[in-house]
C-alpha cells in the first residue's frame, strides 16, 4: 500500500570493504575523523537540504552525534531518533536543545523514561506497542511537514528501513582503506534478503571525486 511519507535519502561512510566502523561497538567518528573536508562539506550539505534526519537508537549511544550543520550556513534539520525503551541516555548530545529533536518510542516504553526526555523539552512521539513502527513514524513526519529524510543510519535502522520499501536512495562516501572483521557492522544488518531472486536492486545515478574520496549515488528499485 501507497503510504504518504517522505523522500529517504540514506547517506552513510563506507570503507572499501563496505565497514562503517573499526569494530562492533567502536563509533564511526573514528572513521570520520579522517574524510577530507570536502567530504564534510557534501555530507552537511546534504544535511542542510534535508527536513529531517534520523538514526538508530544504538547510534547515538555509541556515536553521541550532534546531528547539525556546522560545515556550511544552513538550518539544522529535525533530529528524529527512532528509541522503542525511550532508554536514550540524559546526557546525549541530541537532546540539548540545538535543534528541534523527536525521540520515537513504544508504548511499552517506561513511563519514567518517557518524563525524563519530555523534562528535557525534546518532544516525544509513541509509535507502535512494542517497538518502533517505522511506517507510522514516517506518515507522522509527512503530516508534521517533513518532506525530505535522511537517514544516517546505523545498520539494524537501515535494514529495517529498506526491508519495508522505505528507502529511495543510498549515497555512499567511499573512505579508501580496509578494515575487516568478522563482526564488524557493514552498511545494511538484518538477517539479509538470503536468496538472489529477493535481492534489493540499486540504480547507478551519479559518481564523482570529492577530495580523495569516492561519492556514488543510487536511487532504490523495489522489484
Amino acid at each position: 500500500m501507497k503510504i504518504r511519507r517522505p523522500y529517504v535519502v540514506m547517506i552513510s561512510e563506507v570503507t572499501v570493504d563496505g565497514k562503517l566502523t573499526l569494530k562492533r561497538g567502536m563509533s564511526s567518528k573514528i572513521i570520520m575523523s579522517v574524510m577530507d573536508e570536502e567530504a564534510d562539506i557534501y555530507l552537511h550539505r546534504e544535511r542542510a537540504r534535508s527536513d529531517a534526519i534520523m538514526v538508530g537508537c544504538n547510534t547515538i549511544k555509541i556515536d553521541n552525534s550532534y546531528l547539525t550543520v556546522r560545515y556550511i550556513e544552513g538550518a539544522n534539520p529535525i533530529r528524529v531518533i527512532p528509541c522503542s525503551n525511550a532508554d536514550l541516555p540524559l546526557d546525549s548530545n541530541v537532546l540539548k536543545g540545538d535543534a528541534p529533536t523527536i525521540i520515537a518510542v513504544s508504548e511499552a516504553a517506561k513511563e519514567e523514561n518517557v518524563e525524563h526526555i519530555r523534562s528535557m523539552g525534546v518532544e516525544v512521539w509513541i509509535c507502535g506497542e512494542r517497538k518502533v513502527d517505522l511506517v507510522l513514524l514516517l506518515e507522522k513526519l509527512f503530516e508534521r511537514g517533513v518532506k525530505r529524510l535522511m537517514l544516517e543510519g546505523g545498520p539494524t535502522l537501515a535494514w529495517e528501513m529498506i526491508n519495508k520499501r522505505l528507502i529511495d536512495e543510498v549515497k555512499l562516501i567511499h573512505m579508501p582503506f580496509i578494515v575487516g572483521g568478522w563482526d564488524t557492522p557493514t552498511l545494511f544488518g538484518g538477517e539479509g534478503v538470503g536468496e538472489l531472486n529477493k535481492v534489493i536492486h540499486a540504480e547507478l545515478e551519479r559518481y564523482f571525486l570529492c577530495g580523495k574520496h569516492l561519492i556514488t549515488e543510487y536511487r532504490v528499485v523495489y522489484q
